[in-house]
């Protein structure tokens, strides 16, 4: 994969060989880029994937120019992404779930609950709706190849399906933060 017009070519032509390949070369900088500055394998993982799919995005473009080695353009995607998940990350309020608050919640909770269920995070899952619950417990809990996903929730293409495993997972969190910062207040 020497010049661009190789590269998008490979990529049109084979391109889960092609990925996976730059996976393999390319995941492992990334992963220890991303817990060099403080994130989990999880937070590289989620951070690869979102440069794997800008850079597939700008590859198979015919105006796509490679000045450096995919590793390389890669890595640099990934580095802007995670820098701007930490600043993103401290913006949030700073809250942390003490046992003070953690008992406020469980005297709020219905009667008959031990105050557990309240936090629980598959009660905000299910709030999402059922596309996203199906969405995330799909990719999350039972581990299905976004492919398989996309097929089985009739989305038109597997980008379709990242873009919105992304969207429902960001939901998810900012439902669960809102939660946590409010029993916090109260």
């Amino acid at each position: 994969m020497d010049t661009s017009a190789t590269l998008r070519q490979a990529l049109l032509t084979d391109r889960e060989h092609t990925l996976t390949l730059i996976y393999h070369r390319t995941f492992p900088l990334v992963r220890r880029y991303v817990q060099q500055q403080g994130g989990s394998a999880q937070d590289a993982k989620d951070v690869f994937q979102d440069a794997l799919v800008i850079f597939y995005e700008k590859a198979v473009a015919e105006s796509f120019v490679l000045s450096s080695s995919v590793s390389t353009y890669l890595l640099g995607i990934s580095r802007n992404l995670w820098r701007r998940e930490l600043s993103r990350r401290q913006q949030l309020p700073a809250t942390s779930l003490r046992e003070e608050h953690t008992q406020e919640v469980a005297e709020e909770a219905e009667p008959g609950t031990d105050g557990r269920e309240a936090l629980a995070v598959l009660d905000y899952v299910e709030r999402l709706g059922a596309r996203c619950k199906d969405m995330l417990l799909a990719f999350y809990y039972f581990q299905q190849p976004l492919e398989q996903i996309a097929g089985a929730l009739k989305y038109g293409s597997i980008r379709s399906a990242t873009v919105q495993k992304f969207k429902c997972l960001e939901r998810l969190r900012k439902s669960v933060r809102a939660a946590v910062a409010e029993s916090v207040a109260h």
